[in-house]
């Protein structure tokens, strides 16, 4: 029965739309009407094709970066033009559209086990686990699973692993693109660490103007070019490549880091 149709992930599809219709409608205002969103690449996203889209960004808070990509792409694909006004969109929404996630981090809480259900690829992170640094190799099922996801519609991707900015790409990132020959297609965005808090589930500071640019597709040579070379390729494209940081005075960045830190969100006492 077309009720209970599933996706490669065993998510049954009906019960995703009305998930991502609810968080939609419960999270529009944090992107139209506490703060604002400005979006530039709507006529891109128009262009993709159904599947094997790879989306890489830079990241600022756990989940509202993501959200706010559900909302931006599902708006562009349904006409609107730089613009998530209306939230009609979200009636109809991509449902083969996914993201990458810590398993660690998607099995907290009720709440995030329904984002995840929402399209999370939960992965073993290779580096980090329960705030301490580990090594251990990669589970190849995790990046089967990536797969299957390119298979089916968009992943989207942080390839940094934490929301810290300036820390260099995952390599694990330019193995995935050249396994796999995605469309690559590279997203800045900002205002996300001001406006909430590390996970992105609480508001801690209104008025501020979030954006977020999808930028064209990189032309890459998936066969010949290296890992090294792909991943400096991220680096510029999102806007997170080392060099950014000679034009940044090192006094503002500190000043600008600390001013997030003083910034906590912290609930309103009754």
């Amino acid at each position: 029965m077309a009720l209970f149709k599933k996706n490669p992930f065993g998510h049954i599809l009906f019960l995703k739309k009305w998930l991502i219709r609810i968080m939609g409608l419960l999270t529009h205002q944090r992107y139209k009407g506490f703060n604002r969103l400005e979006i530039e690449g709507s006529e891109i996203i128009r262009s993709l094709p159904d599947k094997n889209v790879l989306f890489v960004s830079n990241h600022q808070t756990y989940f509202a970066d993501v959200v706010a990509m559900f909302h931006v792409f599902n708006a562009s694909l349904s006409g609107r033009e730089d613009s998530i006004k209306n939230v009609g969109y979200l009636w109809n929404p991509k449902l083969n559209i996914y993201y990458v996630a810590a398993s660690e981090t998607m099995g907290k809480s009720l709440l995030t086990k329904i984002l995840a259900y929402a399209g999370s690829i939960s992965i073993q992170r290779t580096w980090r686990a329960d705030g301490q640094d580990v090594q251990r190799q990669v589970k190849m099922s995790d990046i089967t699973n990536i797969g299957t996801a390119l298979d089916d519609g968009w992943v989207i991707t942080f390839p940094q692993g934490t929301t810290t900015p300036w820390k260099p790409l995952r390599k694990g990132t330019a193995h995935i693109i050249k396994k796999f020959k995605p469309v690559v297609v590279p997203v800045v965005i900002d205002g996300f660490r001001r406006s909430f808090d590390k996970k992105g589930l609480f508001i801690k500071k209104k008025g501020i103007l979030q954006s977020m640019v999808v930028k064209k597709p990189l032309e890459i040579d998936y066969d010949n070019e290296s890992v090294e070379a792909i991943i400096e390729k991220l680096e510029y494209a999102i806007e997170q490549h080392p060099s950014f940081l000679k034009v940044i005075p090192e006094t503002e960045l500190m000043a600008y880091e600390q001013s997030n830190k003083q910034r906590q969100w912290r609930p309103n006492k009754t």
